[in-house]
């Protein structure tokens, strides 16, 4: 598990980032970031607030409920970015169906990132605009994979896709 230092400098950088393509940001934390420490550094916290928008919720809250909500008032374009998987949430949905339809959305609303171990680079991987399931039209399939086994989260689904064309045969 990231040190708090590195989640802060991770929070700090991805504001960075996502700021610099003009896009509306809000940054849903806990009311300790406030606090002026060794990890949560009051001059960063003060740059990233003329850059975000942010609401803090109290220390013991679940903000996962919070970032679900804004995300879903915000509109069908609004992304998010976790690094939680959210695996609570879907437990506590109803029916496969529902669970189906939450990790679709999930799929289409996620932005993913990985940083560097020091926390200073950033790579965010953008939510997906398709649905992920085989797909076809007339004589040609597309089929997603990987080339190797991995682990991969709920909201992660193969980039890539293997195209089949069927090829009548003449007799």
């Amino acid at each position: 598990k990231p040190s708090v230092l590195l989640c802060f400098l991770q929070l700090f950088n991805a504001v960075n980032c996502l700021a610099k393509g003009n896009a509306r940001l809000l940054v849903l934390g806990r009311k300790h970031m406030l606090i002026n420490s060794s990890s949560w550094r009051k001059e960063l916290m003060k740059e990233m607030q003329d850059k975000a928008d942010f609401f803090f919720a109290e220390n013991i809250s679940e903000d996962d409920t919070f970032l679900l909500y804004a995300t879903l008032r915000s509109g069908k374009h609004c992304k998010f970015v976790t690094r939680d998987f959210l695996r609570d949430h879907k437990a506590c949905l109803s029916d496969s169906v529902t669970r189906h339809l939450f990790r679709k959305w999930q799929r289409g609303h996620q932005i993913a990132f990985c940083s560097s171990v020091e926390g200073k680079h950033i790579n965010f991987l953008p939510a997906l605009s398709y649905d992920c399931v085989v797909q076809t039209t007339g004589d040609t399939w597309h089929i997603p994979y990987k080339n190797v086994f991995e682990e991969k989260y709920s909201y992660e689904v193969p980039r890539k896709w293997l195209c089949i064309q069927q090829k009548l045969r003449r007799m």
